[in-house]
């Protein structure tokens, strides 16, 4: 009988294993089981560590199903020879199988299965780009840039331009001659790697020129150059600008290149908002420095401060002809002797007012005192730190009864009321307080 036709049996565990068995190569007409094998039976002069051979004859299912360990074989075989996804030829090369069964199978078993899971893992490591998409990469259709809606032209004006709407491009196009770069390129298989780093080259150039002339082409559309070139543009009205903005405008043009006509109109009205509100922080930080805390006080404040500065050019005014009406009358008609004996009398005044301010004139905080402030500092024979502190006192005090903040006023010990009353009376003449 051939050995085909034989029957076999474990050695073992006497199971037939005709279809699949385990044969020593040690030993005469000893065969395993499987399962014995692998539990490493031994039996008479058979061991675990002999010489072994695996015989089977195909016809047996691994995993309970319909398909043979000789088909999923020939699956596999196929898919080698043929290619991942020519289902028929792997159909063929298996003999009694169809595509659609094929692709179930292989799916199920090698890709859903077990033996996918843990074989193929869910997220790949290889980060694959496709440098071809139309969102990706320098080699994308669009050049990674959306494409533009097409412009609105007559069809006299299209005609002119000689614009294709459907395709949005011209007949002659910016570096026209750009595609000659590369219309006669090919890639040969006997190229040596100088010739293919040329060619790449040659490449890189062209899509240079391409992405060159497509940024011109946006910088038409966003800024309406053809509309203009044919005088259709509308002029919006814009607000005149004034000398300061019209600086910042033409030093920011450098970045004008880098943006979009709506990007750079937007950069330069954040520029302007950033401006007025560092103006604005520093006002009221001044207000604060003031004491005011409130913004119903702002106004108050404004207007205090523009009397008190309406009062100082009123002074000046009246000074000023008065000094003009004496000087005429002291120099028409006057013999030189007496313009020197004025002379004389000009400096005598200008040393009485140094000898005036002597007592104080060294002291501390004497060079921050107004000149008013120091005819009375040196009337009352007042220390000007002194006069400092008290003004601030009574200045401090002022702002918190206007805000309706019950204070305890504190003057320094050895302040005379008499000075007190004329430091207050002062400062209400001079509009610093109000009172009343």
């Amino acid at each position: 009988m051939a050995e085909n036709e034989q029957k076999y049996y474990c050695n073992y565990c006497q199971v037939d294993i005709t279809t699949l068995r385990v044969k020593c190569a040690d030993c005469n007409d000893f065969d395993l089981c499987l399962e014995c094998f692998s539990s490493g039976a031994e039996l008479g002069n058979h061991t675990r560590d002999h010489d072994y051979q695996i015989v089977d004859q195909g016809n047996f299912s691994l995993c309970e199903s319909e398909w043979t360990a000789l088909e999923e074989l020939a699956v596999l075989e196929g898919i080698e020879q043929y290619g991942y996804g020519n289902w028929e030829e792997i159909a063929d090369h298996i003999g009694n199988k169809t595509s659609q069964e094929v692709i179930e199978f292989y799916q199920e078993r090698f890709i859903h299965g077990n033996l996918g899971k843990s074989c193929i893992p869910e997220e790949s490591p290889y980060k694959v780009v496709d440098h071809t998409s139309s969102k990706d990469g320098p080699l994308s259709p669009s050049l990674s840039t959306p494409p533009q809606p097409p412009a609105e032209l007559t069809l006299q004006e299209q005609q002119e331009l000689g614009y294709m709407p459907l395709r949005d491009d011209f007949e002659r196009e910016y570096d026209n001659e750009a595609e000659s770069m590369v219309s006669t390129l090919a890639v040969n298989y006997d190229d040596d790697d100088l010739e293919t780093a040329l060619k790449l080259a040659q490449v890189d150039m062209f899509l240079r020129r391409l992405k060159e002339r497509q940024r011109r082409k946006r910088i038409a559309r966003e800024y309406g150059l053809v509309g203009i070139f044919f005088n259709k543009q509308k002029q919006q009205a814009k607000r005149k600008l004034s000398k300061d903005e019209k600086e910042l405008r033409d030093k920011m043009k450098v970045f004008s290149q880098f943006h979009a006509s709506e990007q750079h109109e937007q950069f330069f009205e954040n520029l302007q908002k950033e401006k007025q509100m560092r103006s604005r922080i520093k006002e009221l930080m001044r207000y604060r420095r003031n004491g005011i805390t409130k913004l119903e006080e702002c106004s108050e404040y404004e207007a205090a401060r523009y009397k008190r500065e309406k009062r100082k050019e009123n002074k000046k005014k009246m000074a000023s002809p008065a000094a003009s009406k004496k000087g005429g009358a002291l120099a028409g008609g006057k013999k030189p002797e007496e313009k020197e004996g004025k002379k004389s009398a000009d400096e005598k005044d200008s040393g009485s007012d140094s000898e005036k301010y002597q007592g104080i004139k060294s002291a501390p905080c004497f060079n921050l005192l107004s000149e008013r402030e120091k005819t009375l500092c040196s009337s009352m024979g007042m220390n000007p730190a002194k006069y400092m502190t008290v003004k601030t006192i009574i200045i401090k005090d002022h702002v918190q009864r206007r805000q309706g903040i019950p204070t305890k006023t504190r003057y320094p010990q050895n302040l005379d009321k008499l000075h007190r009353k004329r430091i207050i009376s002062f400062l209400a003449d001079s509009g610093w307080i109000t009172v009343g």
